[in-house]
């Protein structure tokens, strides 16, 4: 069996269940063995703490084989002691992880990362600048034991994964950026782990090149469905190479969800604040979790800017659902709000803030008569102070923030 159908059964390359239950000693059973012997990576009410401060506080979260999950959140919220607890690097004050129905950590007896069974690809590279890239990669290798033939075949075979098969000779200096952190997944590939733990992974590198190793990353989990856990800080990168997205603040797990489910319907104001760009606002007569678009949506917006309705709800509104038309080009009585010639119209007048230059697209900051801030996208250059009707097509109605 190959290093790439290795990796997409989620198997051990080096023996049968049975020799590698033998490595462990005859009283760790219950370690060797969940009790209830779940396929995947499985995280119970895991707890971490620092002294007083807790990094981790009862996160679960359940990652199918071959699954990309990232882990997403800003500084200290606690994606990366999540890793490395993942990895075996700390140990969990309180809860359980286990992997396909072996016990990791039960805050108890941890396993050492060795037998873990995980692989682990550094934001900084750690590469020898001494060896070539095929001896970084094989390096695991020769501490199992592993030579010749098969130690050649499997340094190959994770080369090719990455795609650097004729780099085998060179050194880590001789490297791009990202050709250097694809050596350092090589690497984590060449003992076939179960699971391929990455911590932050392209922060080092420039925007250009960040695109381009997505790509590859994009490829390399379509081609090999290894099962992934990616900490990153970084939204887009999140958005676009995930299955799913565990959100994370002050060491809890908010929300966990697929990409397009996190940006259409985020649980609370600070998930749709973290999560892509949008607006929030509060408008009286909504429910909480559920969409709300047309005409009911700019109903609930002309009303609370007259005043009415005290029960308000948060929502967030994405500058794609934001119509604008300039003043000048709306009928009559067709906008209400700021306009000197509003009515009860379709819809509300605002007054352009700024209009920045993105490229593809202008990025539209508006104010409405009440002060709300909105955000939206045009194609041309909208002046300062210039007056235009809003129409809101949809919006998502949040919980409140925890």
């Amino acid at each position: 069996m190959n290093l790439l159908s290795t990796l997409r059964r989620s198997a051990y390359p080096l023996a049968p269940a049975e020799a590698r239950d033998s490595v462990l000693p005859a009283g760790d059973a219950d370690i060797r063995e969940a009790s209830d012997g779940h396929r995947g990576l499985n995280i119970v009410g895991a707890t971490k703490h620092f002294g007083s401060q807790a990094a981790l506080n009862d996160v679960s979260l359940d990652i199918a084989p071959g699954e990309f999950v990232a882990l997403l959140g800003p500084s200290g919220c606690g994606k990366t002691t999540m890793l490395r607890t993942l990895a075996g690097f700390e140990t969990l004050s309180a809860g359980r992880i286990t992997l396909n129905g072996r016990h990791l950590d039960d805050g108890s007896r941890p396993l050492p990362p060795e037998e873990r069974h995980m692989g682990m690809v550094f934001q900084a590279y750690a590469l020898w600048p001494h060896m070539s890239v095929a001896d970084n990669v094989g390096y695991a290798l020769k501490l199992q034991g592993i030579r010749g033939q098969e130690y050649q075949r499997r340094v190959g075979e994770a080369l090719a994964l990455v795609e650097l098969a004729t780099y085998a000779s060179r050194r880590p200096q001789d490297l791009s950026g990202g050709q250097r952190q694809r050596v350092a997944l090589a690497r984590c590939l060449v003992t076939s782990p179960e699971v391929v733990l990455l911590d932050e992974p392209l922060a080092n590198l420039d925007r250009h090149l960040r695109a381009a190793m997505e790509d590859s990353f994009r490829d390399f989990h379509r081609r090999t469905r290894a099962t992934l856990v990616y900490v990153t800080h970084d939204q887009g990168e999140a958005m676009s190479l995930a299955d799913r997205i565990a959100v994370m603040k002050d060491g809890r797990l908010i929300q966990l969800a697929t990409p397009e489910t996190l940006y259409r319907q985020p649980r609370s104001p600070w998930v749709a604040g973290f999560i892509g760009q949008g607006s929030v606002m509060e408008l009286p007569g909504l429910t909480p979790s559920t969409a709300v678009s047309g005409e009911c949506l700019n109903a609930s917006l002309r009303a609370w800017g007259k005043g009415q309705g005290t029960e308000t709800t948060s929502v967030v509104v994405r500058p794609e659902h934001v119509h604008l038309t300039p003043i000048d080009t709306v009928p009559r009585g067709a906008v209400s709000g700021s306009h000197p010639d509003s009515g009860s119209g379709s819809q509300v007048g605002a007054r352009v803030v700024s209009s920045i230059f993105r490229g593809e697209r202008y990025e539209v900051h508006l104010r409405l008569a009440d002060g709300t801030q909105l955000q939206a996208y045009s194609p041309t250059h909208l002046a300062a102070e210039s007056a235009v009707g809003v129409a809101i097509q949809r919006a998502w109605c949040l919980e409140p923030d925890a």
